[in-house]
């Protein structure tokens, strides 16, 4: 039978003149961050998933995978210069630290590293001034609001490593973020902030003998668990986010949310 392609929210976001950005704590074309972009069988893919990147629009977008982009090995394209040709100011972490690009261009995108970045604990430092960038960025481009993504993607991988540390310091990095973008939100009044994540990891318990300093923690697996998974919203909208529900539902949720028709019964 045809089929009909099904448009990311991001792609939806840009046909309706929204401005569009990604951040991440992954490379860019992660699973996560690629989900938003780009339409490919295999989430390993990345090469294919960063050529998703010159068929779209985005605004603004940050995160790790240089290589995937200018040293490939499918082709010997360099998406870095086709980018920078379609009018995007492109810098990576090897000409200067995030924290000292200043943005020129419309279109802006910043790789962290040349593969996966550095977890908090080994120095990495980008996501909040990224986050705080991307909001003020999109927010400045027209009159139509805008659509970002930011994933505190390292969370996950201190859960896979069953290492306490990881997950509390990559939390405690993206509680600064959330409390920002709700700050952010609370002055703007018409911004809807939402928080969740698509799995729990490591079967994580925090067990009796902590305290607010010292945590007695144990895990579960080393893969993903079916812990329920809370969503936090914030802001116009945000009382369709509560009661339970398949994570998939939060999809129909944001298309509500931004007063688009639902594309299933799950809403």
């Amino acid at each position: 039978s045809d089929t009909i392609p099904v448009k990311t929210i991001l792609e939806e976001a840009e046909e309706k003149s929204m401005s569009t950005g990604l951040v991440a704590t992954s490379t860019i074309v992660h699973a996560t961050p690629a989900s938003f972009i780009s339409h490919n069988l295999h989430r390993r893919n990345y090469e294919e998933i960063a050529a998703d990147f010159l068929k779209t629009d985005i605004d603004f977008f940050v995160g790790g995978g240089k290589k995937y982009f200018d040293r490939r090995t499918l082709d010997d394209r360099n998406l870095i210069a086709e980018l920078k040709a379609k009018g995007y100011q492109m810098s990576d972490y090897f000409s200067e630290d995030f924290e000292d690009v200043r943005i020129t261009k419309d279109k802006f995108g910043f790789l962290t590293s040349d593969e996966e970045p550095l977890p908090v604990l080994s120095g990495r430092n980008y996501l909040l001034e990224a986050s705080k960038k991307a909001v003020n960025h999109l927010s400045k481009k027209n009159d139509e609001g805008f659509f970002l993504m930011i994933e505190g993607s390292q969370i996950d991988w201190g859960g896979h490593a069953n290492v306490s540390d990881y997950i509390v310091s990559e939390f405690i990095e993206f509680d600064k973020v959330i409390k920002e973008m709700v700050k952010w939100a609370n002055k703007d009044k018409n911004t809807l902030v939402i928080v969740t994540s698509d799995h729990e990891t490591g079967g994580y318990s925090i067990n009796m003998g902590s305290t607010k300093d010292t945590l007695v923690t144990a895990f579960t697996s080393d893969y993903h668990t079916g812990t329920m998974i809370p969503v936090f919203a914030h802001g116009p909208g945000a009382h369709r986010f509560s009661g339970i529900y398949e994570n998939t539902a939060i999809y129909n949720k944001m298309r509500m949310a931004l007063n688009w028709e639902p594309l299933t019964d799950r809403n």
